[in-house]
């Protein structure tokens, strides 16, 4: 099994000097933090806003996002994925807490999501090629997929849903939403990897 140094080895230029700003940033390099930022707040931004649909909640996430990175710096390990990968799943991970807490406070009973709701995938201006370039490419997996496999998989994650909520939003028995999202997930890999 390849150490953390050789997984850096054979990173993209982008994603190695992404790791080099974050091993800096554990240090304590505030400087690294703003080039961090600098080139990653299009997508961690674009990201929230698509999951939040809100530009306020969407830049409070995208901060959010950073106090994080500046705190967990020293946690991240380069053997376990990418920085991109790190940096995505933090955002996502803030972006559906912030979408719990906004649900919990609600004191109606309207649904969590509209059936005509749909992911927005237009390209936001700021977006570099590559950005695009990546969501591109998971679209067209995306479309791949059956009908209830990219529904199921878009809600639980881009609202955050989980099993149990997709289930009754999309009122289909929890097991076969369940077998929808393993599949599909399945099938996403396949695709995405090849």
């Amino acid at each position: 099994m390849a150490d953390g140094g050789e997984k850096i080895k054979k990173l993209s230029d982008r994603e190695r000097d992404l790791s080099i700003l974050i091993s800096k940033i554990a240090k304590g390099c505030e400087s690294a933090l703003k080039k961090l930022y600098d080139n990653t707040i299009s997508q961690i931004y674009g990201l929230a806003y698509r999951i939040l649909n809100n530009q306020a909640d969407a830049d409070e996430v995208a901060l959010d996002v950073f106090k994080q990175i500046w705190n967990k710096a020293p946690d991240y390990e380069p053997g376990r994925g990418t920085p991109s990968a790190w940096v995505i799943t933090l955002t996502r991970s803030r972006a559906i807490d912030r979408i719990r807490s906004d649900t919990k406070r609600r004191t109606t009973n309207e649904p969590l999501i509209a059936e005509s709701d749909s992911i927005d995938d237009t390209p936001l201006p700021d977006e570099t090629r590559e950005v695009v370039e990546k969501r591109e490419l998971i679209d067209k997996a995306l479309s791949e997929l059956t009908p209830q496999q990219r529904r199921s998989i878009e809600l639980a994650y881009f609202k955050g849903l989980s099993q149990s909520e997709i289930s009754k939003q999309m009122n289909e028995p929890l097991g076969t939403v369940k077998s929808w999202m393993r599949t599909g997930m399945i099938k996403l890999r396949e695709i995405l990897i090849a």
